[in-house]
C-alpha cells in the first residue's frame, strides 16, 4: 500500500466516518483500500497474544466501523510479537456476513496482506487465494533482508544455504516455531523438525547435510538465535508456506535471488539457472509423463522442478504419481546444494526420490522396473555390459570451470548423452566459448556431430547470468543420429523480458521477450526438423552447418544474415572512412597529398 493510504492511530481520526464509529478508540493502523473500504491492523507486543490482536481488530474496530452506512471494513489483520521473538500475523475477510480466515493455496497467510492479494480477494469475493503472483521485487527485497540478517548474525555465506534449508524444512509442518526459547533449544527444535520431515519423505540420510549448529563461542549464541528468529519472521512475512504450495517454482525463485544476490551461489561454487530459462527448456522439449528426465548437475533442482510442473499441468493424477516417482533423476556433487534440491522437491509434494548426492561421472543409469511393474531407472556405480540407457530428455546447466583442472562443460554433456536412449533430446546451457573455441572444444564439436544431431542453438541475452559475466547459449541435441546435411535452427535471443537495474536483473514491462516469441517455433522444429522457418536477419535462420569452416563455429552469429545498411548508415560509414584516411595520411607526414 502507498504511504498516503495508511492511517496511524491518530491520523484515522481525520476521517469523519471512522471517528463517528470509533470515537477516541483507534487500532494500530487503518489502510484505505478505497474511499469507502478499509483494512484494520491491530498489534500486540508478544506472539502469545495473536488471538487477542485478531479479536480486537475484528470486534473493537472493524465491526464498529461496519455499523456506518458510508464506509465498510472488509479486512483485518492481527500482528503479534517484537524484535526479539519476531512477529506473526493472521488475517480475515468479511465474506457473506461473517469473518473468514484468509488462505493462499490452502495455507493460512502469515504476513500482512499485499495490494495484489487484497485486489484478488475483492475481485473474486473469496478469502481463499490461488496462484497469486509474487513479484521479483518482493523476492529480491526479502532475499536481501535475510542475507543482511544472517550477516549480522555472524553466519558465513557458505553456511547460509544450509541454514536456509533447515529453516524452510522446519516450516513444512505448518506448526509455529517458538523462536523465543533459548538458543540451544531453538536449534534442537529446528533440527528435530528437519529430521522428521526428511524421514517422512524417505530421505533421512540428508538430515546431516541440513543440520545446523550453534557457534563454538557461547558469546555468539544469542546473536545466532536472533538471526534465526528474524529469518523465520521474514519468511512468514513473505507467506512462504502458501507460496511454496503453489504450482510455480516459488521456492526455486527465492533460492535464485537469495543465493545469487547474496553471493552465496558464488561461495558454494554454483551458477544458478534463471527460472524462466528452466521453464522455457521444459516447454520447448514438451516434457510429458512418459519421459525419463535427467539432470547430471541438478544444483537446487531448477530443471527438475520445471519438468515436474510441465508434466503436472497436462497429466491426470494417476499417471503423474508414476512420473514423479519414476520419471525424475538428478545428481549433485555438493551436499550443501543437493540439500536445497531435496527441500525444493519436498515442498512440491514429491519428485525427490531419485535425486542423489554424487559425481555424475561415477554414476550410470540403467532401465529397470518397480515392484508395481512401472518402468523406471536405477543408478549403477559402473557402466556394465548390457546396460540399457533409459533417459529420454536431459535438461542441464553444467558447472563452468574456474581453473584448468576442472571438468570442461562439454564433458558433462558427453556423460549425459551416454545415459540417453537413441532419439532422446538433450538441452544444455553452455558458455558461448564452447561453440567457438579451438583445441579440445573443436574436437568435441566434431565428435558430437559424428554421433548426434545438432537441432538448434540459441544465443541467450548477454546479461542472463549477471552479476557473473558469462555469455551463454542454449543447445538442443538429438542423441544417436549422426549429423549430416540437416538444417539447424539458429536464434539470437537478445532479450528475455528482463532488465539489469543496479546490478540485478528484474522483469520489466517495456522489455521484449525473444524466448517467448520463439518458443513454439523451437518446439515445432524439434518435433519436426523439416518445418519451414522464416529467415529474419540478425534474429533467426534455418540452414545447414558450414563444414568448410575450419573452426566449425556452431553459434547463431556465424549463420544469421545481416540487415542491409540504411542510407544514413552508409553515409556515416563513408564519412568515417574518409576521416580515418585523412588522419592516417597526416600521421604518415603526407600533408601535401591532402592539400
Amino acid at each position: 500500500m502507498e504511504k498516503d493510504q495508511i492511517y496511524t492511530q491518530n491520523e484515522c481520526q481525520n476521517n469523519k466516518f471512522i471517528k463517528e464509529q470509533l470515537n477516541q478508540e483507534t487500532p494500530e493502523n487503518i489502510v484505505e483500500i478505497s474511499p469507502t473500504r478499509f483494512y484494520v491492523i491491530e498489534s500486540k507486543s508478544t506472539r502469545l497474544m495473536l488471538k487477542q490482536a485478531v479479536k480486537e481488530a475484528r470486534e473493537d474496530y472493524a465491526e464498529k466501523i461496519n455499523r456506518s452506512s458510508h464506509i465498510k471494513d472488509l479486512f483485518i489483520t492481527g500482528v503479534a510479537g517484537n524484535e526479539t521473538e519476531g512477529y506473526i500475523s493472521s488475517s480475515q475477510y468479511f465474506h457473506n456476513g461473517k469473518w473468514e480466515t484468509i488462505k493462499e493455496n490452502g495455507v493460512e497467510l502469515t504476513g500482512l496482506l499485499s495490494k495484489n492479494q487484497i485486489e484478488a480477494i475483492l475481485q473474486r469475493n473469496n478469502p481463499n487465494l490461488t496462484e497469486i503472483e509474487i513479484n521479483d521485487q518482493e523476492f529480491l527485497k526479502s532475499a536481501e533482508e535475510i542475507n543482511g540478517i544472517l550477516h549480522e548474525g555472524g553466519i558465513n555465506k557458505d553456511y547460509r544455504a544450509r541454514v536456509m534449508s533447515a529453516i524452510l524444512l522446519a516450516l513444512v509442518e505448518g506448526t509455529e516455531i517458538d523462536v523465543d526459547q533459548p538458543p540451544v533449544l531453538l536449534v534442537d527444535s529446528i533440527n528435530s523438525r528437519v529430521e522428521l520431515v526428511l524421514k517422512k519423505n524417505g530421505k533421512p540420510e540428508f538430515a546431516r547435510y541440513v543440520k545446523i549448529d550453534l557457534p563454538s563461542s557461547e558469546d555468539n549464541h544469542n546473536k545466532f538465535r536472533k538471526a534465526l528468529a528474524l529469518t523465520i519472521q521474514e519468511l512468514l512475512g513473505l507467506n512462504i508456506r502458501s507460496a511454496m504450495t503453489s504450482g510455480k517454482d516459488v521456492l526455486g525463485k527465492f533460492y535464485e535471488v537469495f543465493l545469487k544476490y547474496g553471493n552465496g551461489a558464488k561461495e558454494i561454487g554454483i551458477v544458478l539457472t534463471p527460472r524462466h530459462i528452466t521453464k522455457f527448456a521444459a516447454e520447448v522439449l514438451n516434457v510429458n509423463c512418459n519421459d525419463f528426465i535427467y539432470d547430471p548437475t541438478c544444483g537446487t533442482g531448477g530443471f527438475l522442478v520445471a519438468a515436474y510442473d510441465e508434466v503436472r499441468k497436462k497429466t491426470d493424477e494417476q499417471r503423474f504419481r508414476i512420473f514423479k516417482n519414476c520419471g525424475l533423476y538428478g545428481i549433485e556433487e555438493q551436499d550443501s546444494v543437493v540439500a536445497l534440491a531435496i527441500v525444493n522437491m519436498i515442498f512440491r509434494g514429491d519428485g525427490k526420490t531419485n535425486i542423489k548426492e554424487g559425481n555424475c561421472f561415477a554414476q550410470w543409469l540403467s532401465a529397470s522396473t518397480t515392484k508395481e511393474g512401472n518402468s523406471c531407472a536405477e543408478y549403477l556405480s559402473e557402466d556394465r555390459k548390457g546396460r540399457i540407457p533409459p533417459i529420454t530428455k536431459v535438461l542441464m546447466n553444467p558447472p563452468f570451470p574456474k581453473k584448468k583442472t576442472d571438468y570442461k562443460e562439454y564433458l558433462f554433456v558427453e556423460q549425459a548423452l551416454k545415459q540417453m536412449q537413441h532419439g532422446g533430446i538433450l538441452f544444455s546451457v553452455l558458455p558461448y566459448s564452447c561453440m567457438i573455441k579451438e583445441g579440445g572444444y573443436l574436437t568435441w564439436r566434431q565428435s558430437l556431430l559424428k554421433e548426434n544431431t545438432l537441432l538448434s542453438v540459441v544465443t541467450f541475452p548477454a546479461e542472463l547470468f549477471a552479476p557473473i559475466g558469462v555469455r551463454t547459449v542454449g543447445v538442443f541435441i538429438k542423441k544417436g543420429v549422426p549429423h549430416r546435411d540437416q538444417s539447424v535452427l539458429w536464434i539470437r535471443a537478445s532479450h528475455d523480458g528482463f532488465r539489469l537495474m543496479k546490478g540485478k536483473r528484474l522483469r520489466h514491462p517495456s522489455e521484449s521477450d525473444d524466448l517467448e516469441t520463439t518458443e513454439n517455433l523451437l518446439k515445432n522444429h524439434i518435433q519436426n526438423p523439416d518445418t519451414t522457418v522464416e529467415n529474419i536477419p540478425e534474429f533467426q535462420k534455418k540452414t545447414p552447418i558450414d563444414y568448410d569452416d575450419q573452426i566449425l563455429e556452431l553459434c547463431p552469429e556465424a549463420y544469421l544474415d545481416e540487415n542491409p545498411p540504411s542510407i544514413d548508415e552508409i553515409k556515416k560509414g563513408v564519412e568515417m572512412t574518409v576521416r580515418d584516411t585523412v588522419a592516417f595520411l597526416i600521421r604518415a607526414g603526407n600533408e601535401e597529398v591532402i592539400k
